[in-house]
């Protein structure tokens, strides 16, 4: 059974109108052949009509089937398979650099300022399945947690084991994370080349200045979105570690060095941004998604499957058979 059939020249139907004109005018021949003769009794002429009388009018049928599949042979019927295949046509290279300092504990964010993050940048790597995303983490120090790769499983993987911990000195060094995620990226061939740069302070530590490491972005043609995390006024902010190991938190002021960050975002293209609560990390994130596009190419492959020959072959058959019949069976019928 044929099923998802198209016609390639659908228009040959409007022949089957000329059908019913054929069978008029082969009733109206038949009429016009037939004799009549008037007597006064048909006694002696009764007789049961034969086998191949009550036949013959198959003959007509066969020439009606024929020139209805010879019709449905010229629409050109066809099933069609689809495929499709996407190609990448402008791949984007993004490094997320993101401050894990102990203010980064702080709950202005819920659960806090990290984990909020976390759950925002995971969405955001999910969305770009066509790109390649590196993680680059710093404090008072930077180092690459995940140089750029296509598989997002490693990047998931990377981002939700970011935490707070020993491994690098406290402080918010902001040109070093800079300079880090530079670095991912100062060699990629990629047609664009984004760094996401997140803190919630000012810079306090590290031994390269911010602004030349945004010189260094820039020269190499790299844009840098920058985002602020924390909201205006007072925080709950982690200060000490009690005997048991747990964090102890005092409301302190938030302060972040916007002119800073918009300055580095403006001198390499980018843009600022600054998150106040889960909701605007969130938009933030998406509006980010929606400026950084990678235009995609998609492929298609059609691969046609003619199906007008058993039409043609059937016809064929049927007009061989009438013309058969009615030279042998049906010859000496008028």
């Amino acid at each position: 059974m044929m099923t998802n059939v198209t016609f390639l020249n659908p228009g040959f139907f409007w022949f089957f109108l000329i059908i019913p004109i054929v069978i008029a005018w082969q009733i109206w021949q038949r009429r016009q052949l037939t004799a009549t003769l008037k007597m006064s009794s048909l006694k002696g002429f009764k007789a049961k009509p034969s086998f191949l009388t009550k036949l013959k009018p198959l003959l007509f049928i066969f020439r009606i089937l024929a020139l209805s599949l010879i019709i449905v042979a010229m629409a050109r019927p066809r099933t069609v398979d689809i495929s499709s295949q996407t190609k990448t046509t402008k791949g984007i290279d993004i490094v997320m650099a993101i401050d894990v300092s102990g203010s980064m504990l702080a709950r202005d964010l819920k659960p806090n300022r990290m984990e909020a993050l976390k759950v925002v940048a995971a969405e955001f790597v999910k969305e770009r399945p066509n790109d390649r995303i590196g993680l680059v983490v710093y404090a008072s120090e930077a180092y690459t947690k995940t140089p750029v790769t296509s598989d997002k499983a490693v990047v998931l993987d990377a981002l939700r084991s970011v935490k707070y911990d020993n491994v690098l000195a406290d402080g918010t060094g902001i040109g070093m994370g800079l300079t880090t995620a530079v670095n991912r990226l100062k060699e990629s061939k990629a047609k664009s080349k984004v760094i996401i740069l997140l803190t919630d302070g000012v810079n306090n530590s590290g031994f390269i200045e911010p602004e030349t490491a945004s010189d260094i972005a820039k020269e190499f043609g790299i844009k840098v979105y920058t985002i602020g995390i924390g909201t205006n006024g007072m925080a709950e902010f982690p200060y000490a570690i009690d005997a048991r190991g747990n964090f102890l938190f005092k409301m302190m002021k938030v302060e972040i060095d916007q002119e800073l960050m918009k300055s580095i975002a403006a001198k390499t293209g980018g843009k600022y941004f600054r998150a106040t609560s889960n909701k605007s990390l969130a938009t933030i994130y998406n509006e980010i998604n929606k400026l950084e596009t990678t235009e995609i190419e998609e492929l298609k492959f059609y691969d046609y499957d003619e199906k007008f020959r058993p039409f043609a072959i059937a016809a064929c058959a049927l007009l061989l058979l009438e013309i058969g019949l009615r030279k042998t069976v049906f010859r000496s019928f008028i």
